[in-house]
């Protein structure tokens, strides 16, 4: 089947899209388009804009669109609308562009055809030192040291960017990469030319840090993936992937009063770690969803690899275009396009969507939260964080053959700038001491004490 059949416009103002209709697809496929998790979606239509009959085949679309019959074991080809790097990934990335067109220079070809094919941002963020801090020229004197640290990264950065096409660089002091590409880069629904005429499409990416998943918050399907992924997808290769399984996560109630998105996450991640997502999609359901502003849902998406799953999607809803309103994007296009490719998530339209799994968590259960001791899935209480992280201290001394004197009402209230404690000994069983006299006052140094002259 040719894919040009389910080609349509969409008008927005004075302009002209064109698109690849899922709508038109379920219907003269056979595809149940509507019950398809949010996520499902965007795949299907990221493989149907770009069947080739060689890359991607029509047999692909079919293995999506058959879902939730299908073979969670095939792979299919993904092809990103973009990619975004960070520095300590980025950089490397570069460098083998730039020692690709060498090459081709060498052999007497012109260095000029190596190029991204798909738009790449690079966000200088990973490598920042912090020198001055507790001053209001901290944030300059910084930057400055930053250019004069690094001068030879810069240059070579700023080189690409002139050299290369669909090449961007956002320099130091704009920001984390997470931050940089939700509230300035995405579009949320993209578009581009292409043989004279304007094509849209759901933004997707890959990028090479491991918490890409934030952009999930406003309905953009991304992840993180390796260096060497992120540079075949920069050349044009497809990303192959297994049909994932799509976990759905219904949410009702609201956050209580005292309770933040952080105690909300560490909530979601001690359970989904127990229910099991790793390699699967996790999307966000149910009348508890729209309780939720976009910086928690952002929290919530940027722990997907803490809870495993290889994205915590939240479909486009009303909140979506509040969000591109308030952060200064056009959110037209992105609501038009959304609602006719059925991509709009409306709470109150009682579709009934097939996933592959549910877990069911109630937002007003949770309860202020701390993370660990060791990993954030081992979430404690607040109110039982006293007992817990006395029974981890001591716990902590025993594996490591230590004996431990610790009152336990009075050490923590010293620690923290209260009321005197009790002295306690902590000492190494065996270890060796020695007895010092400093400024008339007898001390015991032992292995690991650390002497400043």
């Amino acid at each position: 089947m040719r894919k040009d059949v389910f080609l349509k416009t969409l008008r927005v103002g004075g302009e002209v899209f064109h698109y690849f209709s899922l709508r038109e697809l379920g219907d003269l496929a056979g595809f149940e388009v509507k019950r398809m998790p949010y996520s499902i979606r965007v795949l299907l239509e990221n493989l149907l804009r770009n069947v080739d009959d060689y890359v991607v085949e029509w047999s692909d679309v079919e293995a999506l669109g058959r879902w939730p019959r299908v073979d969670h074991g095939r792979e299919i080809p993904f092809k990103p609308t973009r990619a975004i790097l960070q520095d300590f990934t980025g950089v490397p990335a570069v460098v083998d562009l730039a020692a690709m067109r060498s090459a081709l220079k060498r052999i007497g070809k012109p260095p000029s055809k190596i190029n991204p094919l798909i738009p790449v941002d690079l966000v200088v963020d990973h490598s920042i030192q912090v020198d001055f801090y507790g001053i209001k020229e901290s944030f300059i004197l910084n930057l400055e040291r930053e250019f004069e640290r690094n001068r030879e990264r810069y240059t070579l950065l700023k080189w690409a960017q002139q050299a290369f096409r669909n090449f961007r660089v956002v320099p130091p002091g704009k920001g984390i990469i997470h931050q940089v590409n939700l509230e300035y880069l995405t579009r949320v629904i993209d578009y581009r030319q292409h043989d004279g005429r304007v094509f849209a499409f759901p933004d997707t990416l890959l990028g090479t840090d491991s918490h890409t998943p934030m952009i999930n918050s406003i309905g953009v399907v991304g992840w993180g993936v390796g260096g060497i992924e992120a540079e075949a997808v920069i050349l044009g290769q497809p990303y192959y992937m297994p049909i994932p399984k799509v976990v759905g996560v219904y949410l009702t109630g609201e956050l209580q009063e005292g309770t933040t998105a952080t105690d909300l996450v560490l909530t979601v991640t001690q359970r989904l770690r127990k229910h099991g997502v790793v390699g699967k999609f996790v999307e966000y359901f149910g009348p508890g969803v729209k309780k939720l502003s976009i910086p928690d849902r952002a929290t919530v998406a940027n722990m997907a690899p803490e809870y495993g799953a290889t994205i915590g999607f939240f479909p486009i809803d009303q909140e979506t275009l509040s969000y591109l309103r308030m952060t200064g994007r056009d959110e037209k296009l992105v609501e038009l396009y959304s609602r006719e490719q059925m991509l709009f998530r409306d709470y109150d339209d009682g579709e009934e969507i097939e996933y592959s799994e549910v877990v069911e968590i109630d937002l007003s259960e949770v309860e202020p939260s701390i993370a660990g001791p060791s990993n954030p899935e081992d979430r404690i209480p607040l109110r039982e964080a006293k007992r817990k992280v006395l029974e981890a201290m001591k716990l902590f001394f025993k594996q490591r053959g230590t004996e431990a004197e610790i009152e336990d009402d009075q050490i923590w209230f010293y620690e923290g700038g209260g009321a005197a404690a009790t002295q306690r000994t902590v000492r190494k069983i065996g270890a060796p001491q020695v007895k010092v006299a400093i400024d008339g006052e007898e001390t015991e140094l032992t292995h690991g004490c650390v002497v400043i002259s």
